[in-house]
C-alpha cells in the first residue's frame, strides 16, 4: 500500500495497480492474492473452499431471514444486521455434527443459536423495556402468541424524547432455506402511553400455516411515537426502537 501524492488523486484500476480511498486518503496498490484457478482446484486450498462453500450459504440464509422479516427489521435494525445475522449463521452451520466440512448447513446445524439475536446493536429490546414477556408457539394451529404484562408502564419503559407511546410489533414466519421461500404473518398492538400508571397487557397473536414442517421463528419489537393529534410518528433515532429474536421452533 503506497500514498497517491501530487495535485491529481486516482480511485479505480490501472494495469495491475489500484488506487482507492481510504479514511481520507488516497491510496494506492498492486494487485495481489493468489489466483482464483487455483484456489478452485489446487488441494492445498482445500479449506479456503470448504469455508467459502459454508460462508456462502450463511449469507444466502441471512438474506432469506431478512427478507422474510423485512416489515419489522426496516423500522429497526442497525446498518450493520447483514452482516451480523450472517456471522451467527455461519455459527449455526458450524454447528452441523452431520454432514462433512465444506456441506454442512442450516438445517442440520443449530438454529437455537439464533435465540435472543437483537436486529438493533445500538439498543436491545430489554434495554428499553423493563418487563418480561411471555411467548408461546403451537405448531398444529400455527399460531405464535406473545405477551407483554405491565403493572405500571411509566416505570417499565424507558423514557424516549418525544415517545408518547410504545407500539409493539410481533413477527411470526416459517423459512425454507432449501427453496429459498417463506411465510409470515406481522401484527402491531395497540398503543401503550409511556406515561400511564395503570396495568397493562399486551397481547399478540400472528400465524403461519397449520402444521408446518419448516423452522418457525418469532420476533418481537417496540417502537416509541410521537402523538399529535391522535396521529401516531414514529421517532427517527436507533434509540426508540428495538427487535429481538424470542422463539425459534424446529420441527
Amino acid at each position: 500500500m503506497a500514498r497517491q501524492k501530487g495535485v491529481i488523486k486516482l480511485e479505480g484500476r490501472i494495469g495491475d495497480l489500484s488506487f482507492y480511498k481510504s479514511g481520507g486518503d488516497y491510496l494506492a496498490r498492486s494487485k495481489g492474492g493468489v489466483d482464483g484457478d487455483r484456489i478452485k482446484n489446487d488441494p492445498a486450498f482445500a479449506r479456503t473452499r470448504e469455508n467459502g462453500e459454508e460462508f456462502g450459504r450463511a449469507g444466502k440464509a441471512s438474506k432469506l431471514l431478512r427478507n422474510a422479516l423485512k416489515v419489522p427489521i426496516s423500522k429497526s435494525a442497525d446498518n450493520r444486521v447483514a452482516s451480523r445475522l450472517t456471522t451467527n449463521l455461519l455459527k449455526v452451520i458450524k454447528a452441523d455434527t452431520t454432514n462433512k466440512r465444506g456441506e454442512r448447513t442450516v438445517l442440520a446445524g443449530d438454529l437455537s443459536l439464533l435465540q435472543g439475536f437483537e436486529f438493533n446493536r445500538n439498543n436491545g429490546l430489554d434495554d428499553m423495556v423493563k418487563v418480561a414477556h411471555t411467548v408461546g408457539f403451537d405448531r398444529a394451529t400455527g399460531q405464535a402468541t406473545v405477551v407483554v404484562d405491565f403493572a405500571n408502564p411509566s416505570l417499565e419503559l424507558v423514557k424516549v424524547e418525544g415517545g408518547d407511546v410504545v407500539r409493539f410489533t410481533v413477527g411470526v414466519a416459517a423459512v425454507d432455506f432449501e427453496n429459498n421461500e417463506y411465510e409470515v404473518d406481522v401484527v402491531q398492538s395497540d398503543a401503550v402511553a409511556t406515561g400511564s400508571t395503570d396495568p397493562v397487557e399486551v397481547n399478540i397473536t400472528s400465524s403461519v400455516s397449520a402444521g408446518s414442517t419448516l423452522p418457525v421463528f418469532v420476533v418481537l419489537g417496540a417502537e416509541y411515537y410521537q402523538e399529535v393529534n391522535g396521529e401516531y410518528y414514529l421517532i427517527n433515532s436507533q434509540e426508540s426502537r428495538a427487535l429481538a429474536m424470542i422463539a425459534i421452533d424446529t420441527p
